[in-house]
């Protein structure tokens, strides 16, 4: 099940003001939230891989049709997704990064990290699976959430620096280097040599990213 998918739908369900992302008017297919006409969910693949995945995101994130998190929650089955909070964070959060048969890692840039958290490769566990933790939001939330969310401090840092520039444009980032969530994912996947994920993710990025600016011109 896409965890994404699951956190937005209970957002939604609780929410007191309605979420109206630009396009609003669009019918869009429920998954994929693309409109019907360019739905790309036959085009998703479940990906062979030995991580799990955990989507940290930001305050309205989830409702977001521009969100690229969900992509991963789509490729990668062992998934999940959780509300961040600063001051009361998600109990069934906190209990997953605490489960002994998980081995958190934050996936962040170096910038701003105490050096000794920082690490640039997996070096798994034995008896642990690598469950990474994006921190889904734009950067200067990102950059909010891993600094006032003290419960993640005991966790290393896996630091990405980006070879290419972003290819996601769907929004505008504060400096083009700047990566889509799955776009990370696709990296940090590569790097753990989990390349059947990778290149599912890879693909079906690509399906959406076409489809989304198809549909954004229009």
């Amino acid at each position: 099940m896409n965890s994404v998918l699951k956190l937005r739908a209970k957002q939604l369900a609780i929410s007191k003001k309605e979420f109206r992302a630009r396009g609003a008017k669009l019918k869009r297919c429920d998954h994929c939230l693309i409109d019907i006409n360019e739905c790309i969910c036959d085009g998703i693949q479940e990906a062979q891989c030995g991580l799990a995945v955990c989507m940290l995101m930001y305050h309205n994130e989830s409702f977001k049709p521009s969100n690229t998190g969900r992509l991963i929650a789509d490729v990668i089955s062992e998934n999940f997704a959780f509300r961040w909070d600063r001051t009361d964070p998600d109990k069934d959060f906190l209990a997953l990064i605490n489960d002994e048969q998980y081995q958190p890692l934050i996936i962040f840039p170096a910038d701003n990290i105490e050096q000794y958290r920082v690490v640039e490769t997996i070096s798994r566990i034995k008896g642990k699976k690598p469950l990474l933790i994006f921190l889904d939001g734009t950067w200067r939330e990102a950059k909010k959430m891993i600094r006032k969310s003290p419960y993640l401090d005991q966790f290393p840092v896996l630091s990405i620096t980006p070879d290419k520039l972003s290819e996601y444009k769907l929004r505008v980032a504060v400096h083009e280097n700047h990566l889509g969530t799955a776009e990370v994912a696709i990296m940090v996947l590569e790097l753990a040599n989990e390349l059947d994920a990778a290149k599912k993710l890879s693909q079906h990025f690509e399906d959406f990213r076409e489809a989304y600016l198809k549909c954004k011109k229009r």
